[in-house]
């Protein structure tokens, strides 16, 4: 259920690469770091950044070491940190999958995409309210993607691993990839993709992105690249290599937090990946010249395992979970390293959001957005000059949708958080800076403020065209907890 048996590779690393089609060698990582040490130093004439996004799959923000893990082990994500910038207060656009991928692609609110649930999604046809359902089951065309407008200027990019924006109707090569390797299926071992890399039953994901990612970028190091490194885990199933299962379960546990040895090899496995991606930077001549930034697509999932009631993941001491618009939904780990522009071991406090990675990238490279494609995020380069504030005063989320709890908006604007329930007009507020953990609603003492935060909330809304649940007429309170896959109108991708 959780692990493999170590068996013999269906195929080599090299074989695989060469499927890829990656180089003209593609050769596994660690024959690229050799070949790479024999080269001198030396700067390309482009003096650009390259970029690396590293998307982590339901990565909960506590769950590195570098912000609280007193059991996970992460050195490398840690020596991202210290490195570059630990932000404490970056959320993802939605509190699940799809929708988030959407927002970094297009800098633009899932709302306005048009995708605020995981593709396909699913409903609860009895409850109270019948949910709006994606308008579009794949990204859009019109919308132009970072690595379209990248492209346009002279970047070359890839992306490797987890997709989930309509594939295989629509495909990264379809938004401005030059590169791709889709990868799919439920599990971590032995993977299928597009194209077919033949991955055999001990081929662990992590690692197979490590090498793709690894050899993209020895590949292009003379030319300005983008690689979008998108990872299945932590996501369940629960799967890890025995050697590193064995390791946390001989470790000792801490008395409170995650402790979960499979989990935490999970970890483990996504922090290799990362330090894997970096050495070939190092050993490219690239590391100075290359924006690195770590993210994940939404909060952590409070599953539990084997049936006996263990908690696997736990967000505290942020509230609840994945599905949320509580701060254990959306508040995910992030750090940037951009050596000589970023001051290493900087802590940034100030808000941000996957839609702000669009136009921090755009800024960076010195590329001017397309002139018809609205940006709903803004650049984060004067936080990483050490500025400690933005040119805005929200950040909004839409999830009209059933899940871990009702259909739901939420706002943030300085310490404060508004959250609308759709289904009796609820309005809750909270003071982060108080009360991370959301345990105490004072709306009541702060009328105004929910006053004034909600008509912000409600204009958003109409800017960016979210819709909302409407009363459903099959309401049946005997079966309002039963599920359906995805609403009956939407049978194929549109």
């Amino acid at each position: 259920m959780h692990k493999r048996p170590d068996t013999q590779r269906a195929t080599t690393r090299r074989q695989f690469m060469q499927r890829a089609g990656l180089g003209a060698t593609a050769l596994v990582a660690s024959a690229c770091a050799t070949r790479a040490q024999d080269l001198p130093a030396r700067r390309r004439a482009d003096k650009r950044p390259n970029f690396v996004f590293i998307l982590v799959d339901d990565m909960g923000w506590p769950d590195p070491a570098c912000f609280g893990s007193p059991f996970h082990e992460t050195p490398h994500i840690d020596r991202l940190a210290a490195q570059g910038m630990r932000f404490t207060d970056a959320y993802a656009a939605c509190p699940v999958c799809s929708p988030t991928r959407a927002s970094i692609l297009s800098g633009q609110y899932p709302a306005r995409v048009g995708i605020t649930d995981f593709i396909p999604g699913h409903w609860r046809p009895y409850a109270k309210l019948r949910v709006p359902w994606n308008r579009h089951q794949r990204l859009p065309d019109d919308v132009v993607t970072l690595a379209e407008r990248l492209s346009e200027e002279g970047y070359t990019c890839g992306s490797f691993g987890k997709w989930h924006l309509g594939d295989p109707h629509t495909m990264p090569t379809d938004h401005g990839f030059a590169h791709s390797v889709v990868t799919s299926g439920w599990g971590h071992f032995g993977n299928r993709s597009r194209p077919d890399l033949g991955l055999g039953p001990d081929d662990y994901l992590t690692e197979v992105l490590a090498d793709l990612g690894s050899d993209f970028i020895a590949t292009h190091r003379d030319e300005p690249f983008l690689l979008y490194l998108s990872h299945f885990a932590v996501h369940i199933p629960l799967e890890a290599r025995e050697e590193l299962i064995r390791k946390y379960q001989e470790k000792p546990k801490p008395d409170t937090g995650v402790n979960n040895p499979v989990y935490a090899a999970m970890v483990e496995h996504v922090d290799a990946s990362v330090g894997r991606i970096m050495q070939a930077l190092e050993e490219n001549d690239l590391a100075d010249d290359t924006v690195v930034a770590l993210y994940s697509d939404n909060g952590g999932l409070h599953l539990r395992y084997d049936g006996e009631g263990e908690i696997v993941s736990t967000n505290a001491p942020l509230r609840d979970e994945k599905g949320s618009l509580y701060e254990g939904g959306v508040r995910v780990p992030c750090v940037v390293r951009w050596p000589g522009r970023i001051a290493p071991g900087s802590v940034c406090d100030t808000p941000i959001t996957s839609v702000d990675i669009y136009p921090t990238f755009l800024e960076l490279a010195d590329v001017e957005p397309a002139p018809d494609h609205v940006l709903d995020g803004v650049s984060l380069a004067p936080l990483f000059a050490g500025a400690t504030a933005l040119p805005r005063e929200d950040i909004f989320w839409h999830y009209p949708h059933y899940h871990h709890t009702t259909p739901a908006g939420a706002m943030r604007s300085g310490p404060w958080k508004l959250i609308e329930f759709f289904e009796d007009g609820r309005l809750e507020l909270y003071n982060l800076a108080e009360d991370i953990g959301e345990s105490r609603d004072v709306s009541a003492e702060f009328p105004e403020t929910v006053r004034a935060l909600h008509e912000r909330m409600v204009a958003w809304r109409e800017r960016v065209g979210a819709e909302l649940p409407v009363p459903n007429p099959d309401y049946d309170p005997e079966r309002e907890g039963e599920w359906a896959p995805r609403h009956p109108s939407v049978q194929q991708p549109r």
